[in-house]
């Protein structure tokens, strides 16, 4: 059965990719300036939040932590959307999964391929701009970050479906998902640097977001990676991958009865 859902999810790839690329469209149709607003909107957010955090942690090269909020915040936004939306991902499309004979797994693609495009058209603005201050992010994208945005991709499409898995069974996970989010966001050397935490920065070893996040944004500001802890994590995601689509395929034949 596992065979047969990565069958169907190979067969179909045109459609959920497709499907995904018409709400992307959708969201901004009768704006003029379309998807820029993505980037644009992650612009606005930075500087903003750049001026004020920079400020208040007497930042001294303004510059340099801009490039750090900026890359954190776009990884981020991606991370916290592809989870706050999966708890509804299968009520939202319930009479789908009820009359239609399409397999669950091409709603899960669907949405990861939707917070996919986001994400690339959130990154591709903020990452022109940030060029400016610093032209040897180009080098550092194109060498050094294929492991943790690889890691970063699996991350955002396994661990969210089981969540969806879960929130189908107990549907007060929706309720409890944004509060733990804020939580993990406030907790994450985002806004401020790892340093800050002091003799707290222990808790960024538990936090697994942060350890999906922080790779990424290093590899692509400086130029460096930890090729051990990249590659242990990216086994813990095949592992995740692998367990979310067993659980997909179990729950499959379930899920009609329990929307």
């Amino acid at each position: 059965m596992l065979l047969d859902n990565f069958k169907f999810a190979f067969k179909t790839r045109k459609a959920w990719w497709y499907t995904a690329t018409s709400r992307s469209r959708a969201r901004f149709a009768r704006t003029t300036l379309g998807s820029f607003w993505l980037g644009l909107s992650n612009l606005l957010s930075i500087g903003t939040l750049g001026v004020v955090y920079g400020t208040v942690f007497s930042v001294d090269n303004f510059s340099s932590y801009f490039i750090y909020l900026g890359f954190g915040l776009v990884i981020w936004n991606t991370i916290s959307s592809s989870i706050s939306n999966s708890p509804n991902l299968f009520v939202h499309n319930s009479s789908n999964i009820k009359n239609m004979n399409l397999k669950p797994i091409f709603y899960t693609l669907e949405e990861w391929s939707f917070q996919v495009q986001t994400f690339i058209q959130s990154f591709i603005l903020v990452f022109l701009v940030f060029l400016f201050f610093k032209l040897s992010l180009i080098s550092n994208l194109l060498i050094y970050s294929w492991i943790p945005f690889f890691n970063f991709l699996i991350f955002i499409y396994w661990f969210p479906v089981i969540v969806c898995l879960i929130s189908v069974r107990f549907t007060d996970i929706a309720q409890l998902v944004p509060i733990v989010l804020q939580l993990v966001f406030l907790t994450s050397p985002i806004l401020y640097t790892k340093e800050s935490l002091g003799s707290l920065s222990w808790i960024t070893n538990l936090n697994f977001i942060y350890q999906i996040l922080d790779p990424l944004r290093l590899s692509i500001i400086n130029g460096s990676i930890n090729y051990q802890n990249s590659i242990l994590i990216l086994s813990f995601n095949f592992v995740g991958l692998f367990i979310t689509f067993r659980l997909l395929d179990l729950e499959s034949k379930r899920l009609p009865f329990l929307l």
